[in-house]
């Protein structure tokens, strides 16, 4: 009896460890993300302070399938529409010389384009899928970026028109060596979850990070609404690394001022800080980056 009790935790063992990353349990990570190149005000990759123990990803913003005079959709054809002057592919390369740990991503989407919404509008699956994996595969390969990330907060299509297209682009773009991680930037708005829910369900084993936008909830959220809010988020997005989130631009959630790092600490504590992302570094410029460095200190402290 007791052999048949050792076997079978052994094989639950064996079982456990051999859940791929994205299924498995997440534990604490030193992995920091920050958006760059929304806002036009000539900050660069090298203004941005950077620890060597922690993984760094920037997060360029954006590119959108919409025509880049008088914004119209394209359906997937994909144009950048981030500081182009400042955050050029040379300027990719050097921070990736300069930094080993440092890795770039693209982000699709965002909330505008042209001063209206960024609506994600695809006029079939296939042929947006076809568009995208094509004009993103060039744009990745010019700028030599890892990853990319989804930010869609309009929508023109139902949810799983949505996942099936999301879902076969990062597919498609991870088979074909074009990407090495994706992440999605879903926020509490039941129109965005239901249309990141049904990606998740069908696609989350195929994502890397959940970036969610805790700095859309209201402002002046508390430590113990922000844990709530993360333990939700948690269980949407069921064994996802849920990184959290404050922005630099006045928004809402839980900031740092009024403790944000000490959510961090709390969850840190439960094995449950997945990460840390900001927005942004354009944002961020004008105060000399001071929470950004608060931030990698924390992840940067051995586990």
């Amino acid at each position: 009896m007791e052999l048949s009790k050792i076997l079978v935790s052994f094989f639950g063992l064996q079982f456990l460890l051999s859940l791929s990353p994205s299924h498995a349990v997440p534990g604490n990570s030193n992995t920091f993300r920050e958006y760059i190149g929304a806002e036009f005000n000539g900050v660069k990759f090298s203004d941005v302070p950077i620890r060597s123990d922690v993984e760094f990803h920037f997060i360029l913003s954006f590119a959108i399938d919409y025509t880049t005079s008088s914004p119209a959709p394209t359906n997937g054809q994909f144009n950048i529409f981030w500081d182009t002057d400042n955050l050029t592919p040379s300027a990719v390369s050097a921070i990736k010389d300069q930094h080993s740990n440092v890795k770039v991503a693209l982000s699709l989407g965002g909330d505008s384009v042209g001063g209206s919404s960024a609506y994600f509008n695809p006029s079939s699956v296939d042929s947006w899928v076809s568009n995208a994996v094509s004009s993103l595969t060039d744009i990745i390969k010019q700028y030599n970026l890892d990853g990319i990330d989804i930010d869609y907060e309009h929508f023109q299509a139902d949810p799983d028109t949505f996942a099936e297209c999301i879902g076969k682009l990062i597919t498609t773009l991870k088979n074909n060596g074009v990407i090495s991680f994706a992440s999605i930037a879903p926020f509490d708005d039941d129109e965005v979850q239901s249309h990141y829910k049904a990606l998740w369900k069908s696609y989350g084993h195929i994502i890397d990070y959940v970036n969610f936008q805790f700095y859309a909830y209201d402002e002046g959220t508390t430590v113990s609404q922000f844990m709530n809010y993360f333990s939700t988020q948690r269980s949407n997005y069921e064994a996802g690394k849920i990184l959290v989130s404050f922005a630099t631009d006045g928004s809402g959630g839980l900031s740092p001022e009024n403790g944000f790092f000490t959510a961090c600490s709390k969850l840190k504590s439960k094995g449950e800080l997945a990460g840390i992302f900001v927005w942004s570094a354009d944002d961020s410029k004008s105060n000399g980056f001071k929470y950004e460095k608060q931030s990698q200190a924390i992840l940067g402290i051995p586990h």
